[in-house]
């Protein structure tokens, strides 16, 4: 039973991350410059 709870805890904390990610693409916001393009070397739009 503690591991159904720790694995959905886990899960509820990937989904949340990707969100984010898909969130931040979204609004123009680079994974791997993590949004200050003027730093990252011409990645950003």
């Amino acid at each position: 039973m503690g591991t159904l709870v720790v694995l959905a805890v886990v899960a509820g904390l990937v989904a949340l991350a990707v969100k984010s990610m898909v969130k931040d693409k979204k609004n123009g916001k680079s994974i791997q410059c993590g949004g200050e393009c003027k730093n990252c070397g011409g990645h950003c739009h």
